[in-house]
């Protein structure tokens, strides 16, 4: 008799893991359908991303020093040592750009040529042969709105425990990106690790200030550190929706402020909820 309690405990309790994670799973699929129906009409579109300005991209340009000198360095940087000044008239020729640099070549003779690298303010006072000023592009909130990559690391908390996270995101358009993270959880009596993917909805991506909606789903694995915590369910699928902003620093940079509820969807017949805040620093490209 207790032998046929016991098979009917565990057939019930079989039961009710397998429809636990069927609804796992189908919850996972309507995320992800969600967010390909949203991103599909984006598709088909013309690639809405306009380059940066650089006449120095194709071609390697000609110019005239219009200011009394030019200070050439060794490098891409004020640290770096002046090592030859161009004087007002002398022609040379810009070769590439790193950042707010370019490198130049000043002609000297067949084996006296010099290369070295001027910061964008007195390339700006530079002429090309005809004598109109040189179009020097710079970044911008244009090119904050126009992103294609991100790659991006913060800090922050879920439900108590301290959380380190990294993402590398592409944009579809100006109002749509993928994104895919990592988190490593750091709490007091358990560990664990946290990866998944994303889709951001920017309804103003040209605002300074460009608040973001996503929706999402993937993974959480936790470890606990001591035998005292018992946990029967350490590995589990998760979907979350957030919210939060992206405030355009200078040049390449931005901060990121975000606000995540996810939903552990458990082997158990309850799922739990967690509340994730996070911020961090990021670089586009």
């Amino acid at each position: 008799m207790k032998f046929r309690r016991r098979q009917r405990l565990q057939n019930n309790s079989r039961e009710r893991l397998i429809d636990s994670r069927q609804r796992l799973h189908i919850s996972s699929c309507i995320v992800l359908l969600t967010g390909l129906f949203l991103a599909l009409p984006v598709l088909a579109v013309p690639n809405p991303f306009g380059a940066i300005p650089n006449p120095f991209k194709k071609y390697q340009p000609d110019v005239v020093v219009s200011d009394p000198y030019i200070e050439m360095h060794t490098g891409p940087g004020r640290g770096y040592p002046i090592f030859y000044v161009a004087g007002q008239g002398d022609r040379a020729t810009i070769l590439k750009r790193k950042t707010d640099w370019f490198k130049i070549r000043i002609p000297r003779g067949s084996f006296d040529d010099r290369e070295g690298w001027v910061h964008i303010d007195q390339i700006r006072h530079t002429l090309d042969l005809e004598g109109n000023p040189i179009a020097v592009a710079t970044y911008g909130v244009d090119d904050f709105a126009r992103r294609r990559w991100e790659l991006g690391l913060g800090g922050g908390d879920i439900d108590g425990a301290a959380t380190i996270n990294g993402y590398l995101s592409f944009a579809l358009n100006p109002y749509i990106s993928l994104q895919v993270e990592a988190t490593q959880i750091l709490g007091e009596y358990s560990d664990g690790y946290m990866a998944s993917a994303s889709i951001f909805m920017r309804p103003f991506p040209r605002w300074r200030l460009s608040p973001f909606f996503n929706i999402g789903t993937g993974y959480i694995h936790v470890e606990p550190q001591t035998t005292i915590v018992q946990s029967q369910d350490l590995s589990d699928e998760i979907v979350h929706a957030g919210t939060g902003f992206d405030f355009y620093v200078s040049r390449k940079f931005m901060l990121r402020m975000e606000y995540r509820r996810l939903t552990v969807l458990t082997s158990r017949d309850a799922n739990e909820e967690l509340n994730q805040w996070k911020a961090g620093f990021s670089i586009f490209f």
